[in-house]
């Protein structure tokens, strides 16, 4: 298999380290291998990609879509982002929770949140080239989201030493209503 595959602490959230292979001439390795993700137990065919740069300091999220939900296999192209996901699955025993993960160009790791799941990210280096795919298409109509600094899911957002860049869209998110639907 050319990844490992590490469960994370919410339900049907991994951490996905590819095999890297190295030489003077650089390195490479397989993002995505449909039977290996299957065999990890991550089945879902992927419909979009999207791409996305931001500067060190922008915090975009969270994120979600409400009829449409997307499952999104995540990665840094160049750079380094804390990676957030957030549980608002109802019956899930982990509703509610959030994970977060650090995502680098250097590690090439990975970060799978299935469907369900609220997503944002905080860029660490002076510039991120963010990648993921989607199990769905993006409905802009479908949107949802969650303010990012709600202190009833207490994200740990990393300490830059300077104010985060924040859409005002994303400014103005609801709060998490938090209750079990």
């Amino acid at each position: 298999m050319a990844f490992t595959f590490i469960p994370g602490s919410l339900e049907g959230v991994y951490e996905i380290i590819p095999a890297v292979f190295k030489d003077s001439r650089g390195y490479f390795f397989e993002s995505y291998t449909e039977r290996d993700f299957v065999k990890a137990g991550i089945a879902g065919r992927f419909v979009q990609d999207n791409q996305s740069r931001s500067a060190k300091g922008v915090l975009r999220g969270l994120h979600f879509q409400k009829q449409h939900p997307q499952g999104k296999l995540v990665r840094v192209l160049e750079g380094a982002v804390f990676d957030v996901a957030l549980d608002l699955r109802p019956h899930s025993r982990t509703y509610g929770q959030w994970q977060g993960i650090h995502l680098s160009g250097e590690k090439h790791n990975q970060f799978y949140i299935p469907q369900g799941f609220a997503h944002g990210f905080l860029v660490l280096s002076e510039t991120a080239v963010f990648a993921y795919k989607c199990t769905d298409f993006y409905h802009p109509e479908d949107e949802g989201g969650i303010i990012w600094n709600d202190p009833q899911i207490g994200i740990s957002w990393p300490d830059l030493g300077m104010d985060y860049m924040v859409s005002a869209k994303d400014q103005n998110l609801p709060f998490f209503a938090g209750g079990r639907g």
